[in-house]
């Protein structure tokens, strides 16, 4: 069963070691922006620069262009590996960019049932919500991305998250 790991940037080197994904996603600010990690495809290594607010008028706020660039992206994974999602704290972006890939991959209708999933897994998780805002229009879910995140409530505040697998077949979990 293939499945996207949420990590944060500290646990990126034991996660790429331990699952061996086919692709990343990185989701930093411009200034803390990493390389693709030696020996990985570039070409498999999607780095999106924004910071985690959702203040859409603030410089390197998430836009719709990282939401488009990353749904291209996921569609261009196989699934035959891991991908891997990781921000600087795998608390906001990460978990708000793999419930888009999720809903993505779903189709419509799933969006309150992987939202609960992300909350039983990722109790941590806070997704950033003007990524899901923005996803929720690229995917045009007429606000039920935004309805689901809403309803799973605020995460547990920890300074970091843990390593999280979110399977894409959520009837094997």
């Amino acid at each position: 069963m293939s499945f996207v790991l949420i990590t944060p940037l500290s646990a990126l080197a034991d996660a790429i070691e331990s699952h061996r994904p086919s692709h990343i996603v990185t989701l930093l600010s411009g200034g803390y922006m990493i390389d693709t990690p030696k020996g990985f495809p570039a070409e498999r290594h999607l780095r999106l620069a924004m910071h985690d607010i959702s203040d859409e008028d603030l410089p390197e706020s998430p836009a719709r262009a990282h939401v488009d660039r990353l749904l291209e992206f996921g569609r261009g994974w196989d699934a035959t590996a891991p991908m891997i999602v990781h921000c600087w704290a795998g608390i906001s972006r990460s978990t708000a960019a793999t419930y888009t890939l999720l809903c993505d991959r779903a189709g419509p209708g799933d969006e309150q049932e992987i939202a609960q999933l992300l909350r039983a897994r990722a109790p941590h998780a806070q997704p950033n919500r003007l990524f899901v805002r923005l996803a929720d229009e690229a995917l045009s879910r007429g606000g039920a991305m935004v309805r689901a995140i809403e309803q799973i409530g605020a995460g547990t505040m920890v300074s970091e998250g843990v390593p999280v697998e979110m399977p894409l077949d959520r009837r094997r979990v």
